[in-house]
C-alpha cells in the first residue's frame, strides 16, 4: 500500500545515506539514457556458437559424488540460461570411465552451447611424450566437447604433495598441441594469472581464447599450499602472494592491442576475483578484445544441493548485468 510505503521511506532514510566516499568510480550512471530491460537481448558469439549472456561458468572439479552434483547443476543452468561452460579437470577419465558421468554432461546442456573439457600441462606434457595425446582426442569425442582447455599450473603441481613436474617450458608443450589437434584450444591459469611476456607469448598463438585465471579470485596453488604441513606452508607461502589481478591482465593486453603487436589469439574469458556481475560489465566493456566474463567460486557455493538456488543466483546476475548495461557507462 502506498501509506505503507511512505512510512518504510521515514524508517529507512536514515538508514540510506550513501557517503560520496562509498561510490563505485568504475562508472557513470546515465539515468536518462535507457528504460529498464526486459527483454534486452545479451547475445554473444563465442567460437562459432552462442551463448545467451556473456557469461562462462569456469572449470571446477570432478571425480567425486558432490562433483557429479554440482557439475550436472551447472549443466542445468547452462541449458536454462544459454551459458557456456568449462569442465574440471578430465584427468581421471582419461583412461578409466569411472567418473564418466560425473562430466557427460552434452545431454543436459544440448548440442548449441559451448562445453569444453580440460587437461593440465603436465598431464598434456605426459601424452605428447608418451605419443599418447591420442587419449585427448578421444576424450574430446566422448564428452562431444567443442575444444580443450590446457590450464597451466606449474606452481600449483609444485605445491601439490603428489604434484607432477613440469619438465618442459608450457609455451613449447602448447604449441605442440596446436600443431596435432584440429578442435579449438583454449590456455587458463589457475589463480595468479599470465604476467607481460606470458600474456604476449600466447597471444601470438592460433589459440580459441585465453582464459585469465587471475589472481584474486580462488588460488589453487594456495589450496595446494594448505594441504602441506606447517614448515612446508611457511617456506612457499610468499610465492602463492604473487600474481596479477584480471585488471592487470586487461591493461597488459590492451596496452599490447593498442601498440600493434601480432595478435592471433582474439577471444578472452576474463577470470579470476569476478565477485559480481559488476566486475564483468566493467571488464569487458573496457577491453578491446572480444570477451566474456567467468566465475567459479560463486557458482559452486550455490550448485552443491537443490538446483533452485543455482538457479536463482544466475538470474539475478544476468538480471544485474542488464542493469549496469542499461544505465552505466564505463570511465575510460
Amino acid at each position: 500500500m502506498e501509506k505503507d510505503r511512505k512510512l518504510d521511506h521515514i524508517n529507512l532514510s536514515l538508514q540510506s545515506q550513501t557517503p560520496g566516499s562509498s561510490a563505485d568510480q568504475r562508472f557513470w550512471y546515465e539515468p536518462i539514457l535507457s528504460a529498464h530491460p526486459s527483454t534486452q537481448n545479451l547475445e554473444v558469439g563465442f567460437l562459432k556458437k552462442t551463448m545467451k549472456a556473456p557469461l562462462w561458468i569456469s572449470s571446477m572439479t570432478g571425480g567425486t559424488q558432490m562433483a557429479r552434483t554440482i557439475n550436472h547443476n551447472l549443466s542445468m543452468a547452462c541449458k536454462e540460461f544459454g551459458l557456456g561452460m568449462g569442465l574440471g579437470s578430465c584427468r581421471k577419465i582419461l583412461e578409466d570411465n569411472t567418473h564418466f558421468e560425473d562430466f557427460n554432461l552434452r545431454p543436459i546442456m544440448g548440442d548449441d552451447l559451448p562445453l569444453f573439457a580440460n587437461l593440465g600441462i603436465a598431464q598434456v606434457e605426459y601424452l605428447l611424450k608418451d605419443q599418447k595425446f591420442h587419449l585427448a582426442d578421444q576424450l574430446i569425442d566422448k564428452l562431444n566437447a567443442d575444444g580443450l582447455i590446457v590450464h597451466i599450473n606449474p606452481m600449483q603441481e609444485w605445491m601439490q604433495p603428489e604434484g607432477d613436474l613440469v619438465t618442459e617450458d608450457p609455451l613449447t608443450t602448447i604449441k605442440k598441441v596446436l600443431d596435432h589437434v584440429k578442435y579449438p584450444i583454449i590456455v587458463k591459469e589457475v589463480g595468479q594469472g599470465f604476467g607481460p611476456e606470458s600474456l604476449r607469448q600466447l597471444l601470438k598463438l592460433p589459440l580459441a581464447a585465453i582464459d585469465f585465471g587471475a589472481y584474486g579470485g580462488t588460488n589453487f596453488s594456495l589450496v595446494e599450499l594448505f594441504r602441506r604441513d606447517e614448515p612446508e606452508k611457511q617456506k612457499y607461502e610468499p610465492m602463492v602472494r604473487i600474481g596479477h589481478t584480471a585488471d592487470d591482465m586487461l591493461n597488459i593486453i590492451n596496452n599490447l592491442v593498442s601498440s600493434g603487436a601480432t595478435i592471433e589469439c582474439k577471444q578472452l574469458i576474463i577470470s579470476g576475483g569476478i565477485q559480481t556481475y559488476l566486475d564483468g560489465y566493467y571488464l569487458i566493456a573496457k577491453s578491446q578484445l572480444p570477451a566474456i566474463y567467468a566465475q567459479a567460486s560463486a557458482f559452486l557455493k550455490h550448485s552443491q544441493g537443490e538446483y533452485e538456488p543455482l538457479r536463482k543466483f544466475v538470474a539475478g546476475q544476468i538480471e544485474g548485468y542488464k542493469m549496469a548495461h542499461a544505465f552505466l557507462k564505463v570511465r575510460k
